[in-house]
């Protein structure tokens, strides 16, 4: 009787906590794409000497991911608004899985393509997961500030930001260049594993079938899917290479564009409800700050590299050492304000960081000293621990909780534009080759980025509401 008694309080005094069961499948399922991002950056070389293929070819490995992750974030975000999480996580598993094993025995550079559109695909689920079941966590629990949660979120992606190169390096002179795509296979036997016995069988409040939910039938948006996906299948190409010659791109975009908006506005039950995203404002403008802070960002981590090692000569690992800070002081920074809610003091603070690292780079110089290469990377560590997290958080207060997926699944989407533009800003800028002329003229474009996102984020009042009236409520 007493034991009874005893066990029957603990779990009253730990119902309203967050399950810490659903931690590990959330940070595996929403790291995965982060790691094939970053682990691929030290393979493209030894692939393009395997397989006979040029740098201008091997870089699609890169833009497949980012491709098919822009284009399905959204879609398997609102597939687990209507489903849950448990179905989508276990299928994105087994893609990552099989793009793992696509890669492994791959003949050709066509089929390692092919293996990371799969994989993009297999990745979407994680983090639109993630975002839902911390929506159902602060439902369930009555806690509507689960920044404890979104810190270790933010924090496990960082930290895989620093591990990612030097895990890539570890397996290819291990096993060579295809350990990079088998790593892929443990990690989606262990989230096949966590996702099964962890992940709820149904969304949290809801009939167990999803299609007798409110008494009718769900509709998918097919059409709004496909118009949507031909939209961005359109434009990232032109984004990676803005020439003349592809005139053709913009005109598909602005064709699909117009058919999706059309069928949106129409549609009883709208892939993304245009209307409501329209009455947000402060999710629009949010979306628009994570355009601009993944461009200054992306800028940084893949430009400044290139000029370290052509413009200041450093070697391979002397330009990753120099980047370290980047990470150690963002990971720090993340820890330590991540448990405070409010959001807006952080993205000022982020703004005036991004300005500040790139008025410093405007004095670098071929002879520059370590401490100065030091200094920058230590600057642009403040907003790489602010802006991601508190974006993040917006995004989780600023949308319709029954859209929580595709809400979070988009917000990638712009974040993944931002790098895309990213990519073509330091093509135009350096050229052939990444001297010193070509860093200060991406200095420059960045401070001009970095301070239109400290006007839009001081202008947003919206901002100030969040955590205001949940101070008391920081832990997760």
């Amino acid at each position: 009787m007493i034991a009874r008694l005893v066990r029957r309080r603990a779990r009253k005094r730990t119902g309203d906590a967050f399950d810490r069961r659903l931690l590990a499948p959330m940070i595996l399922g929403s790291v995965l794409n982060p790691i094939n991002s970053t682990i691929v950056a030290v393979a493209l070389a030894p692939i393009g000497v395997a397989l006979g293929a040029p740098p201008a070819q091997t870089a699609w490995l890169v833009s497949a991911l980012y491709l098919a992750t822009s284009i399905g974030q959204p879609v398997v975000g609102r597939l687990i608004d209507l489903y849950g999480p448990r179905r989508l996580f276990l299928a994105g598993m087994s893609l990552g899985g099989i793009a793992g094993l696509m890669g492994v025995l791959a003949p050709n550079l066509g089929v390692l393509i092919a293996a990371r559109v799969v994989l993009g695909f297999g990745t979407c689920a994680g983090y639109p997961a993630a975002m839902y079941l911390i929506r159902g966590e602060a439902r369930r629990t009555g806690r509507e500030s689960p920044a404890g949660v979104l810190t270790a979120l933010a924090v496990a992606n960082q930290t895989v930001a620093v591990i990612g190169p030097s895990l890539g390096g570890l397996l290819i002179g291990l096993g060579g260049w295809r350990t990079t795509f088998a790593v892929n296979i443990p990690l989606a036997v262990a989230g096949l594993i966590l996702g099964a016995r962890r992940l709820p069988k149904a969304p949290p409040s809801d009939p167990a079938d999803p299609s007798e939910r409110d008494g009718a039938r769900i509709r998918l948006d097919l059409a709004g899917m496909a118009l949507f996906a031909a939209m961005l299948v359109a434009l990232l190409p032109f984004l990676m290479q803005p020439r003349a010659d592809r005139w053709y791109l913009p005109v598909l975009v602005a064709l699909a564009a117009t058919g999706f908006t059309v069928r949106e506005l129409r549609v009883a039950e709208p892939f993304i409800d245009l209307r409501v995203l329209g009455g947000n404002r402060p999710l629009v403008l949010t979306y628009g700050r994570t355009v601009l802070a993944a461009v200054v960002s992306y800028v940084f981590l893949y430009g400044y590299p290139q000029w370290l090692e052509e413009g200041r000569g450093l070697s391979a690992s002397q330009a990753g050492l120099a980047q370290l800070p980047v990470f150690l002081v963002g990971i720090a920074v993340s820890t330590a304000t991540g448990r405070r809610p409010e959001v807006r003091g952080k993205l000022v603070v982020g703004a005036l960081g991004q300005i500040a690292a790139c008025a410093t780079m405007l004095l670098l110089r071929p002879d520059s000293p370590v401490w100065l290469l030091i200094a920058v990377a230590l600057l642009f560590g403040i907003p790489q621990g602010l802006n991601n997290l508190a974006l993040q958080n917006a995004v989780y207060h600023q949308a319709d909780p029954e859209r929580i997926g595709s809400s979070a699944g988009l917000m990638r989407t712009f974040f993944y534009l931002g790098a895309i533009v990213a990519s073509s800003a330091y093509g135009a800028f350096y050229g052939t080759r990444a001297d010193t002329g070509g860093l200060h003229g991406l200095a420059w474009f960045m401070l001009a980025v970095a301070a239109v996102f400290l006007a839009v984020t001081v202008v947003d009042r919206s901002l100030g509401r969040i955590g205001a009236d949940d101070r008391s409520s920081t832990t997760a």
